[in-house]
Formats: C-alpha cells, sequence, structure tokens
C-alpha cells in the first residue's frame, strides 16, 4: 500500500512562496489503478516525483509499503558521461536488482544497439526515454508511475511497451497523472481529480471526469 497522509508542497518564487500541493491525501493498494486529472501546471509531475522518492514534500507524510518505479520513460537521472548500460548496472545497484539478468532484456527491448555502450549524452531525447522505459521494465516494481501517456518511439514501439505494462504486469498497481479522461478511463479502476492544490478523489472514472470537466470550463 502506498499512503499519502496531509501533503503540501511549497516552493520559494520571486513573487513570494507559493504552495502547489495543499493538504493531499490518497491511498493506493496492492493491484489498484489510479488516475490524477489536472490541467497543465496542476502539480500532478510534482507529485508523482513525491510519490518516486525523488522529492519531497513541504509537511505531511507519505507511507510505501510496496517498491515504486521512477516515472516511467523520465531519461532525467541518467548519468550523462556514463554509457546505457553502465546506466543500467548502476540503477540495478541502487534498487538492489540484478544487473546481470536485466543486460539482455535491456539490449532486446530497448533496440539501441552498440549506442547502449555510448555515453547517454549522445543520445536523442527519443532513445533516453526509450533506454529509461526499457529499465523501468527490466527492475520489478510493485507500482509504476505514469507520467502522462506512455508513447515512446514509433507506432510499433508505443505498442510494444503498451503490451510490456498494461497486459504483462496487469497485477500491479499504477498511479497515473494525466489531463487525457480517455487514457484514464483505459486504465484506471477509479480516479481523482487535481484542482489548484487540492485533490478530490472518486470511486467512479465518470465522476471524476465530470467534476475535471467542470474545472476545465
Amino acid at each position: 500500500m502506498i499512503e499519502l497522509k496531509g501533503i503540501c508542497k511549497d516552493y520559494h518564487t520571486r513573487q513570494g512562496r507559493r504552495r502547489v500541493l495543499d493538504g493531499i491525501n490518497l491511498r493506493v493498494g496492492n493491484g489498484e489503478k489510479i488516475g490524477i486529472l489536472g490541467r497543465n501546471g496542476a502539480g500532478k509531475s510534482t507529485l508523482i516525483r513525491m510519490i518516486s522518492g525523488a522529492e519531497l514534500p513541504t509537511s505531511g507524510k507519505i507511507q510505501r509499503n510496496m517498491t515504486v518505479s521512477w516515472p516511467l520513460a523520465f531519461g532525467g537521472a541518467f548519468q550523462g558521461s556514463l554509457t546505457g548500460m553502465d546506466n543500467l548496472r548502476f540503477i540495478c545497484r541502487v534498487y538492489g536488482a540484478n544487473a546481470q539478468a536485466a543486460e539482455p532484456f535491456v539490449q532486446e527491448f530497448s533496440e539501441l544497439g552498440y549506442y547502449l555502450r555510448e555515453p547517454v549524452k549522445s543520445y536523442s531525447a527519443g532513445m533516453r526515454a526509450r533506454l529509461a522505459f526499457a529499465i523501468s521494465m527490466a527492475i520489478e516494481f510493485d507500482c509504476f508511475l505514469i507520467d502522462e501517456i506512455v508513447a515512446v518511439g514509433d507506432s510499433r514501439f508505443h505498442a510494444k511497451c503498451h503490451h510490456e505494462l498494461f497486459e504483462r504486469r496487469r497485477d500491479r498497481s499504477l498511479i497515473i497523472v494525466s489531463h487525457d479522461a480517455g487514457y484514464i478511463r483505459e486504465h484506471c479502476d477509479r480516479a481523482a481529480v487535481l484542482v489548484r492544490g487540492k485533490m478530490q478523489v472518486f470511486d467512479q472514472i465518470e465522476d471524476a471526469y465530470t467534476a475535471y470537466r467542470e474545472s476545465v470550463n
């Protein structure tokens, strides 16, 4: 289970302190799939970074009783001077995974070929995304975090990613943040709406969509 209790997040700006998230409460059980709807700038990415542990809340508590991925297809944490394979080995050490077992999967799935032995700083954005997604699938997590729609590579590679995440790992928990209501409908059991730093959780996705549509209008 993952539980967020009274999460607040403030940032210091030139205009003073700005509260991005205000008193967020959420509980996600094993195998549960929840979507979080919100407009651009609503704080969705900030929230998912805190759930992953990449960022700390200003106040409140996040309890994780399951392993949690980083936001899928996010390659911002790669060390650019290291090769793709070296980054894989380092990440496996951090998460206590078997790098030797993960290497063949990442090599086959990413389709990066000899570039896996080149520095990541030489990669295009799409290549970094392929590597990040492949490593995410090579390390088995109980809960996967998705920041917006996972659309890595061309349509064929996108379908491959979809199968790996949503079909082969259908028993895992998912937390998806997006402004695309159709994507949330397709993959989630329930949903929440994030508006002006406040979040409301709905048991029915259609109720969440109605509230989201009203907030947009």
